[in-house]
C-alpha cells in the first residue's frame, strides 16, 4: 500500500470514529433531553396563605429538582376568599392543586366532577396538613378591654371580619361566635341568632377575604378588634407590628381545618399527576410541617407542634362536626336567604 493510500485509509478510520463518537454523544444528549421535563403547577389557595406557599413552592421545587436533576418545576399560587377561589376553579381556573379554607369548598368541586367524592381520604388527617383557630387581634395594650365574645357587642366596640358569603375565614369566624353563643345559652339557637345579629351591627365593612379584613384593621386602622385566623393574628402581632397589636384568645373558639386536594381532571389534562401528588404530600412531611409552623399554622405532626408550644398555646375548641358538619352548616347558615342573610339585613 502506498503512503497516499495508507494516509487515506487512516483518515477514513479517524473520520468514522469521530462521526460514531458524535452520534453516541448526540444520542446521549437527545436521550437526556427526552427524559427531561418541565412541570407547571397552579395552587389555588385562600387568603392568609400567601407567605406560606411562597416558601413551600420554592422549597418543593428545589427538592424535586435535586431528586430529578433533569426536571424543572414551577409552582404558582393564586389567593383570595376561599369561596370565591372555589368558584374560580369551577369557572375554569386551571388548578392542579387546591388548598382552600374549608372542606365544603372542595366538596363543591367534587360535586361537579373535578375530583373524587372521597378526596379527604387520600391524605392523612382528612387531608388537612395544618390547623388553625379563630382569635381576636386588638390594638396594643388592649385599650377597649376586649377579652371574650360578649365584649364584641359593647356600644363602644367596632369589629372587623370579612364576608361569610365569599370568605372561608369569615365562615370560621361566624361559626366560632355561633358555637360560643350556643354553649353560653343552653344550645338556644334563638339566643345565638340574637348574638350574631348584634355582632354584625358592629361591623362597619365586610371585606371579601381574610387578608382584606386584616389590611382594613392593620393598615386602614378600621375597628377596635379583628376576628381572625390565628396565623393572621400572629403574623400581625409578631411580624407586622409587634409594638402595635396584641392577640387575645377567647374562652371558646372553633378548630379550623383547611384541607388540600389534587384536582384530578386538571392534572390528567396537564400530565402533572405525580408532581401534584408529591406537592400535597410534602405539606405533611417534617420539612413541610416546620415551614407551616414558621408561618403560624398549627402542624398536625405532634412532634413538630410540640417544638413550637410557645407559639401555639392550648385552647378550648369545638369542631364543625359538633355543629352538624359543613353540608348542614352551609345549608343552614350561608346559602342564599338563610340565617346569615336574615341576620345581616
Amino acid at each position: 500500500m502506498s503512503y497516499r493510500d495508507s494516509l487515506f485509509s487512516r483518515r477514513s478510520v479517524l473520520r468514522g470514529s469521530v462521526m460514531a463518537g458524535a452520534a453516541v454523544l448526540a444520542g446521549g444528549v437527545l436521550s437526556r433531553a427526552a427524559r427531561a421535563a418541565t412541570y407547571s403547577l397552579l395552587n389555588v389557595s385562600y387568603d392568609p396563605t400567601r407567605e406560606l406557599y411562597t416558601e413551600i413552592n420554592k422549597v418543593f421545587s428545589g427538592n424535586w429538582t435535586k431528586a430529578h436533576p433533569d426536571d424543572r418545576v414551577l409552582v404558582k399560587s393564586s389567593h383570595g376568599g376561599s369561596g370565591a377561589q372555589a368558584r374560580s376553579v369551577l369557572e375554569g381556573a386551571p388548578a392542579d392543586v387546591v388548598t382552600l379554607g374549608l372542606a365544603y369548598d372542595i366538596d363543591i368541586l367534587a360535586q361537579h366532577g373535578l375530583l373524587a367524592a372521597d378526596w379527604q381520604k387520600r391524605l392523612p388527617h382528612n387531608s388537612t396538613p395544618y390547623t388553625s383557630t379563630i382569635v381576636f387581634l386588638v390594638r396594643k395594650g388592649n385599650p377597649k378591654g376586649i377579652h371574650d365574645w360578649p365584649d364584641l357587642i359593647r356600644d363602644d366596640v367596632q369589629v372587623i371580619t370579612p364576608n361569610p358569603k365569599t370568605s372561608g375565614g369569615a365562615r370560621w369566624n361566624y361559626l366560632a361566635a355561633w358555637g360560643w353563643a350556643l354553649r353560653k345559652n343552653g344550645n338556644s339557637e334563638d339566643a345565638a341568632k340574637a348574638y350574631l345579629k348584634a355582632l354584625f351591627k358592629h361591623v362597619p365593612v365586610l371585606d371579601t377575604g381574610a387578608r382584606g379584613a386584616t389590611n382594613s384593621f392593620v393598615q386602614r386602622h378600621l375597628g377596635d378588634v379583628l376576628i381572625a385566623w390565628e396565623d393572621e393574628a400572629l403574623m400581625a402581632a409578631r411580624d407586622i407590628g409587634p409594638d402595635q397589636f396584641d392577640l387575645v384568645v377567647p374562652s371558646v373558639t372553633v378548630l379550623a381545618e383547611p384541607p388540600v386536594a389534587v384536582v384530578d381532571r386538571t392534572v390528567k389534562a396537564h400530565g402533572t399527576e405525580a408532581v401534584a401528588q408529591a406537592y400535597v404530600e410534602f405539606l405533611f412531611s417534617p420539612q413541610g410541617q416546620e415551614i407551616g409552623a414558621k408561618h403560624y399554622f398549627r402542624p398536625v405532626d405532634e412532634a413538630v407542634l410540640a417544638r413550637h408550644g410557645d407559639v401555639f398555646p392550648k385552647v378550648e375548641t369545638f369542631d364543625v362536626a359538633s355543629l352538624g358538619g359543613w353540608t348542614s352548616v352551609q345549608k343552614t347558615h350561608f346559602s342564599d336567604g338563610v340565617v346569615f342573610d336574615q341576620l345581616y339585613k
